[in-house]
């Protein structure tokens, strides 16, 4: 192969995956920004119905924090497209830094998202069933 056409093969992927780390990136933009507007429905609907209970905001904060730890996933995603071919050192630097910041957030949205939906399921912040208005310790 000519030195021309390894230089055009290379100069072409190079394009080929700019164009995908924007639609990756995209995409992992277009579910946070959908996944935030659905929360805010879901927030002025609750507020609406004068259920602003602690119970209903934490289940409206747990379906926010899965779409960006979604949405995180993607961006990463494109980071690591981005360096996919040839990288310089800075560039591999930066994705590192960029990966690490992301990675903990995820790490710690995640933890968080586990933890609401452990205290949900077990009843801390549930909202009560009807009729519970006793303690189900009540000595007969």
């Amino acid at each position: 192969m000519s030195p021309l056409a390894e230089v055009l093969s290379q100069s072409a992927l190079h394009d080929v995956i700019g164009l995908l780390v924007k639609v990756v990136e995209a995409t992992g933009a277009l579910i946070i920004f959908a996944g935030t507007v659905r929360a805010f429905v879901q927030f002025v609907r609750a507020g609406a119905r004068g259920r602003g209970k602690v119970a209903e905001f934490t289940r409206i904060r747990l379906g926010l924090g899965q779409f960006l730890v979604l949405g995180l996933e993607f961006q990463l995603a494109g980071d690591v497209l981005r360096t996919a071919v040839a990288p310089s050192f800075a560039e591999i630097g930066q994705m590192a830094a960029i990966a690490a910041v992301r990675t903990a957030l995820n790490y710690f949205l995640g933890r968080e998202i586990a933890q609401e939906r452990a205290e949900i399921e077990k009843g801390g912040t549930a909202a009560p069933s009807a009729g519970a208005d006793s303690p189900p310790h009540r000595a007969s």
